[in-house]
């Protein structure tokens, strides 16, 4: 069905920046809109957000340029080219910007537009986003497990130790909504420490996790332990976003105070594996340390995913590379990384054909958006890693996994394994 109108607002994102939210409808009277999400820490390979550059105005960090893209260039294509399918009008839309990652319209405003496109044609046909998308994809929808921010460092918080982000994630809960009142309580009993420990209110990051003055990395890994047995809850599990591209420079990674090479590093997180319960382990490595991240791997091999964000941006070239170099058997999937939902969906496939599971993503900018649960759920994620439980951009994604779990009874998630343990698929966690 052919699209009649295309608008575009610039609207805050929850850090209080500039981000974009398009608007479609096509001839059928269906409409569909979608607002995108904006990183902070984000990889060199990701495709290009477009920022007006305007320092006299959110310091440069308005959207007006992208929004005008979309009700201008992108609109005008849009009506004259009458795309009839996702697949055509994601095309077209890399097409028009005739560049390599968006860097003349913008990934943003091509992302707003490509999921206002899904979310027309999903409720056209009366069904949810989850299942339009399952169908693009060929998947079998299912609610993933999700990953739930704990302690914050890094670019989400003041930088106060140097790993971005600890996450809890219930092995064995059965449901979202169990899932939720495990990860509450053991959040309740995190802020109790951080007041007692600390001496101070509960300071907040980017995505809602807490952000205490913790000296040094294990001191943060050991809170989150504290305050699961706190808590009382069993079966509780940490994943660890260490982005280490953050604190790489020339080849050498300084991290608690400590000067180290790769191999260092390396050591280290299998030291934190040793004594923590860790079951993954996101960016251990800088995105372009290519010869570290195959021996990552095989030091993590059957004890915790290895999941690259910054290594892959999304991005099938990428994900192909390290595959052929063993250096990953997890891609964190973020669709703002690459511009257009078919784009996600390549990266998607490309890294299922290599037997790798998938933690679909948000970004420290949200807003109230809650597509991303619909397009973990459609793919049939592994998991989903939204944020913590405090800030409402991070709840309506989490709420609407809720949903859609109680209204359509999907498969609840199911808990993580390691080693030779049966995984989801009946394949191994790791090869």
């Amino acid at each position: 069905m052919s699209i009649i109108e295309v608008d575009a607002l610039e609207v805050l994102d929850s850090r209080g920046r500039p981000t974009v939210k398009a608007m479609l409808t096509l001839a059928s009277g269906a409409r569909g809109s979608a607002s995108v999400p904006a990183g902070a820490s984000t990889g060199a390979a990701e495709a290009f957000e477009l920022r007006d550059g305007d320092p006299r105005r959110f310091r440069g960090m308005g959207c007006l340029k992208a929004v005008g893209h979309l009700r201008g260039e992108f609109a005008d294509w849009a009506l004259a080219e009458a795309p009839e399918d996702q697949a055509t009008l994601d095309a077209g839309i890399r097409e028009l910007d005739g560049t390599d990652g968006f860097a003349r319209l913008g990934a943003n405003a091509a992302l707003a537009l490509s999921l206002a496109y899904a979310r027309a044609r999903a409720g056209e046909r009366g069904i949810p986003l989850w299942r339009y998308i399952s169908e693009l994809a060929g998947t079998k929808p299912a609610i993933p497990l999700p990953m739930i921010n704990l302690f914050s460092g890094g670019k989400h918080a003041g930088g106060q130790v140097e790993l971005q982000d600890v996450q809890v994630m219930p092995l064995q809960a059965g449901s979202t909504s169990k899932v939720l009142a495990t990860v509450f309580d053991v959040f309740t009993a995190a802020a109790e420490l951080v007041h007692r420990r600390y001496g101070m209110r509960m300071l907040r990051a980017d995505e809602g996790g807490l952000a205490p003055p913790f000296s040094d990395a294990a001191e943060m890994l050991q809170c989150a332990v504290d305050a699961i047995s706190r808590s009382g809850r069993q079966g509780v599990a940490l994943t660890v976003d260490v982005a280490a591209s953050h604190f790489w420079n020339a080849g050498t990674y300084q991290i608690d105070g400590t000067e180290l090479d790769s191999a260092g590093v390396i050591d280290l997180i299998s030291g934190w594996i040793d004594r923590f319960p860790i079951v993954s382990i996101e960016d251990g490595l800088a995105e372009e340390d290519w010869d570290g991240w195959p021996q990552l791997r095989t030091v993590l091999n059957g004890r915790a995913m290895t999941l690259g964000d910054d290594l892959l941006c999304t991005n099938v070239a990428r994900i192909n590379r390290a595959v052929a170099a063993r250096a990953a058997d997890a891609l964190l999937l973020k669709a703002n990384q690459v511009g257009t939902l078919t784009d996600a969906l390549a990266a998607f496939q490309a890294a299922r054909a290599a037997g790798w599971r998938i933690v679909v993503s948000a970004r420290s900018g949200e807003t109230e958006d809650d597509w991303l649960a619909d397009l973990a759920v459609g793919l049939g994620a592994d998991h989903i890693k939204i944020g913590s439980i405090t800030q409402s951009e991070r709840l309506a994604k989490y709420n609407r996994l809720v949903e859609i779990e109680h209204l359509w009874k999907l498969p609840s998630p199911l808990p993580v394994v390691r080693g030779d343990d049966a995984g989801r698929s009946g394949s191994s966690w790791c090869d």
